[in-house]
């Protein structure tokens, strides 16, 4: 039996929508009993896209995101993480909550960073992360759309540096700020698209600035 939440039957909901506006907010309420879900979202977008592409080829920065799924996947699974899909040079991965998000974050830049050391630089992975935590609709476990997306993927993609990690205000309130063993964070704000940001940047140990 196909699982409730599948595609086929958030197109049938949102074409009745579509054709009985009258009935949006009783269409909406059975939208969000199928597939509203709350967890931490991680964004993950490699650095360098346009430039490997250009200099390399198409071909060469395809084998590289192969090999960033491949070290990156257990990663997820070691940290209760589940990859939701992953979109040109983007990943996009779920978590239980905001700890375990960047616990995985900060194992995959480090992970990144060792092997770095035996690459030659044509094929260095970097990265940066965005995170946020929220309601999104998952579509089966392929799909998921939400403002906290959103937003997680304007700072992994636009917002955040290589290297770097950053978290929305609705992810950085699930941080336990009394626990002396959580991360030091820098609070930034961005005014991007008209909307003013806040957002929360990893202090790696030595330095205020990036991994």
């Amino acid at each position: 039996m196909a699982p409730s939440n599948n595609r086929a039957e958030l197109d049938r909901l949102l074409q009745t929508r579509n054709e009985h506006p009258e009935k949006a907010a009783e269409i909406d309420a059975a939208i969000h009993r199928a597939f509203s879900q709350t967890h931490a979202v991680l964004v993950l977008d490699m650095s360098g896209f346009s430039r490997l592409t250009v200099r390399y080829g198409i071909i060469h920065f395809l084998a590289m995101m192969h090999r960033l799924h491949i070290i990156a996947l257990p990663l997820i699974n070691q940290h209760q993480g589940k990859l939701i899909k992953q979109e040109a040079d983007n990943l996009f991965a779920v978590f239980p909550t905001v700890a375990l998000a960047v616990e995985a974050a900060v194992d995959l830049l480090k992970t990144l960073a060792a092997v770095n050391t035996g690459l030659p630089d044509s094929l260095d992975l970097f990265a940066s992360i965005g995170i946020g935590y929220g309601e999104v609709l998952m579509v089966e476990d392929s799909d998921m759309y939400g403002s906290e997306m959103n937003l997680a993927s304007k700072l992994g993609e636009d917002l955040a540096r290589s290297g770097e990690i950053l978290l929305t205000e609705a992810a950085f309130t699930q941080i336990d700020p009394v626990d002396p063993a959580s991360d030091r964070w820098e609070e930034l704000e961005f005014s991007v698209s008209g909307l003013q940001l806040m957002t929360h940047k990893r202090l790696w140990q030595g330095s205020r600035d990036r991994f």
